[in-house]
């Protein structure tokens, strides 16, 4: 990306923000839950009048600043526990997958937690049934094509794993969106390798590996991830900076990080943008990608973090669009769409950049 680097003035920069805003993308780490706008999640909040969220959309930006990512994973569950009823569900995917279409996204793997509806009393068959006809409704009317990344809270333990992989392959229940399996949750007092068998048994049914390793916690987590989990991508992977041989493993297997960078900072993994290691991934050889994790809970949305990275990065409108392309390809999307996007992405930047 070194060929496309600048250093934007003010109009320029403007420029820069209006084509990231009509960039085509893909975007491969974003939670379910934790994309509920304010306006959704203080619809939720009203129908559910016992929790403590706050109904204000207004009131939520004081509800969503956090003190540590412990912080921020009680303010997620209380928001998870607003998700009672496979109305609920469809209405937060649909939602989800609408404010994505408004920021051109093609293509997104939305990390969903069954784990933490089904806990909660909602019927297994009708959570899937809900989350896979929000699926067919916003491919149909807005374009764009989601596909599930069933993840474990890894907070919730073994119990969790169990109840997780069996949502994610039992031929009765697995909805067709499904591509691939992953972790979430804290690392801290959560080690990776507990949870092999798990990611076993997803990788024979066909799912492909992305646990969250090296947000919290050193590169030995995603160590542990490409060791015992057989990560195909990492989410995060912060720390892997810190680590050299790490670097340059995930650059010769071609292993992604899915980097979030507004996210980074919101939880305290990074002190600020300007130390943030993205530059240091970069200059490896690590496919890098962009990406929102919990965008209304960070005050950020995809489109935004396409712009911190091209600030920190340098990029100009083809370094933007070569990042773009990196989602692409690192994504489970099969090859076809793969290459519909990316021409997609090309016609766009041609004709922005034409005289």
């Amino acid at each position: 990306m070194s060929d496309h680097s600048a250093a934007p003035a003010a109009g320029q920069a403007r420029d820069l923000h209006a084509f990231i805003a009509g960039l085509p993308k893909a975007e491969l780490h974003v939670h379910h839950v934790g994309s509920a706008s304010p306006r959704i999640v203080s619809e939720l909040a009203a129908r559910h009048s016992d929790s403590k969220v706050p109904t204000d959309p207004e009131a939520l930006v004081d509800y969503f600043s956090f003190t540590d990512f412990a912080h921020f994973i009680d303010v997620y569950l209380s928001v998870v526990d607003l998700i009672r009823t496979p109305e609920d569900v469809r209405l937060l995917t649909y939602e989800v997958a609408r404010d994505m279409a408004r920021q051109q996204v093609r293509y997104a793997e939305l990390t969903i937690t069954p784990f933490s509806s089904t806990r909660r009393g909602i019927d297994e068959r009708a959570f899937m049934d809900a989350i896979e006809d929000a699926r067919k409704a916003a491919e149909a009317e807005f374009g764009t094509v989601l596909r599930w990344c069933f993840d474990i809270p890894g907070e919730a333990g073994l119990e969790a794993a169990e109840e997780t992989v069996r949502l994610a392959t039992e031929d009765r229940v697995r909805p067709e969106g499904l591509v691939s399996f992953g972790l979430g949750g804290p690392e801290i007092g959560v080690p990776r390798p507990q949870f092999k068998p798990y990611f076993d048994r997803a990788i024979a049914a066909g799912l492909h590996s992305v646990p969250h390793a090296g947000e919290t916690t050193g590169p030995e987590t995603v160590w542990d991830a490409l060791n015992d989990l057989r990560a195909e991508r990492i989410g995060h992977g912060t720390t892997s900076a810190q680590d050299p041989k790490l670097l340059a493993h995930l650059a010769e297997r071609g292993i992604a990080l899915e980097v979030c960078p507004t996210s980074n900072i919101a939880t305290r993994a990074v002190r600020t943008l300007d130390e943030h290691p993205i530059k240091e991934f970069v200059s490896a050889g690590v496919l890098v990608t962009i990406n929102s994790d919990d965008p209304p809970m960070f005050g950020t949305d995809l489109n935004n973090e396409y712009a911190v990275a091209a600030r920190l990065l340098d990029l100009d409108e083809r370094g933007v669009a070569d990042l773009a392309k990196n989602a692409v390809r690192a994504s489970f999307l099969d090859a076809a769409g793969q290459a519909r996007i990316e021409d997609e992405i090309d016609t766009y930047t041609s004709a922005w950049l034409a005289p």
